[in-house]
């Protein structure tokens, strides 16, 4: 018997509309499909979310900690950032929401502007005023930061998006760290 928890029931529909819209993109996935895969009416999807696009509008928030990441010595910024990378893509439970909606940027215009405005916003800035804080002049610091996005963005894309085996964590995570730090010391 299904809980009529409120509650459960909106976390185990998003639950299902992230794994579905991470592995087939927006335009694939159907209100029937997901209500189908969590065991609830597709109306409850129009109460709790106003229909497909509050679905996924929900199912792709995301939080991303770099400034976390930033605070400390330019030396060890490589290491800093391939641990919180590494830690995101091998440690989130279910599909990650930032992988759902870099699925879905190549299908919507709306989720390539979400995308885009939540890395600069995230990423492209910490790291743009960290980078000055370091004592790099600012556009030097700003195209710095925007190689690290670019790259870790590329990064993710072939081995997430276009499912590359991402390979042993330890491995990934010293070759991102290498590669950042080299893009963080130009």
């Amino acid at each position: 018997m299904i809980s009529r928890d409120a509650t459960a029931t909106r976390r185990r529909i998003l639950e299902h509309a992230q794994r579905q819209f991470a592995r087939h993109g927006y335009t694939a996935v159907t209100v029937k499909g997901v209500a189908d895969a969590a065991g609830v009416s597709p109306n409850l999807i129009t109460r709790y979310f106003g229909g497909k696009d509050g679905l996924f509008l929900a199912a792709t928030r995301v939080e991303l900690p770099v400034g976390n990441s930033v605070d400390g010595d330019r030396s060890t910024l490589g290491s800093r950032l391939a641990a919180s990378i590494v830690r995101r893509w091998f440690g989130t439970s279910g599909e990650d929401p930032l992988l759902v909606l870099h699925r879905a940027s190549g299908e919507r215009p709306e989720a390539a502007e979400a995308l885009a405005a939540f890395l600069d916003r995230n990423s492209l800035e910490p790291l743009h005023r960290y980078l000055r804080d370091t004592g790099l002049p600012d556009a030097e610091a700003h195209s710095r930061a925007a190689a690290i996005d670019a790259f870790v963005l590329g990064v993710s894309a072939r081995r997430r998006v276009l499912r590359s085996e991402l390979g042993d964590p330890a491995a990934l995570r010293a070759w991102l760290a290498t590669t950042i730090q080299r893009l963080a010391d130009g």
